[in-house]
């Protein structure tokens, strides 16, 4: 028997809580800012005792510096070798010798069964440095950010470009902050901007897409 109820779907946008991605800054849709950091991996087991406890006291000063909330993210994706084996595939047209063909295709082989066989993960670290404007909008009762009441056009867009670069201002400070605690525990840092953040989150909302399997008897994604 055939159901009459509607089912009230939403776009996948609705879920999506990023308003915009603006100078190296996203803006969340209740109005809060957000840095993103790509920071650098530390082998701690091959240090010393004595640089293992200078890199857990410089990381204790580092969290207790801080008087805001950051947020440590770790990536984990499969490597992907397709454009590795392309480039090993193009490579072989350009080689005189019909030995080093005959290597470079085993080797070839060799990277295939290998990742065919072993999941080999790769892992990025980031550092999600948020800021939350403090203007209320009276009239709403919520936070305003950088959607406030209605004005004329001209007037509007100044005042949101000049709120814009003051909440940033601030925003930037929490990231100086950050990255001055943790390269004193070794540890490098690099903010990500506007292309990088887009990428970013493209990624992370659509792994199918860039994750392709890969087609081991060619080489081809």
């Amino acid at each position: 028997m055939a159901s009459n109820t509607e089912v009230n779907s939403k776009p996948t946008q609705d879920f999506v809580p990023i308003k915009e991605v603006r100078d190296g800054v996203v803006i969340l849709k209740d109005g809060s800012m957000r840095a993103v950091l790509l920071a650098s991996s530390i082998n701690f087991a091959l240090k010393s005792q004595e640089e293992q406890q200078s890199i857990l006291y410089q990381f204790q000063n580092f969290l207790n510096s801080v008087n805001f909330s950051v947020q440590i993210f770790v990536q984990s994706r499969r490597l992907d070798i397709g454009p590795y084996i392309n480039l090993l595939d193009d490579r072989i047209k350009f080689q005189a010798s019909e030995l080093m063909k005959v290597q470079t295709r085993e080797y070839m082989d060799f990277i295939r069964n290998l990742t065919e066989s072993v999941n080999i993960m790769t892992k990025s670290f980031f550092v999600v440095i948020p800021y939350t404007p403090a203007i209320i909008n009276q009239k709403g009762g919520m936070l305003s950010g950088l959607f406030g009441g209605k004005k004329d056009k001209k007037e509007a867009d100044n005042e949101e470009f000049l709120q814009f670069e003051e909440f940033k201002s601030q925003l930037q400070q929490r990231v100086d902050v950050v990255e001055q605690g943790l390269a004193r525990c070794s540890v490098r840092v690099a903010e990500l901007g506007t292309e990088e953040l887009i990428e970013f989150f493209y990624k992370l909302f659509n792994p199918g897409t860039v994750e392709k399997p890969i087609n081991m008897s060619t080489g081809q994604e």
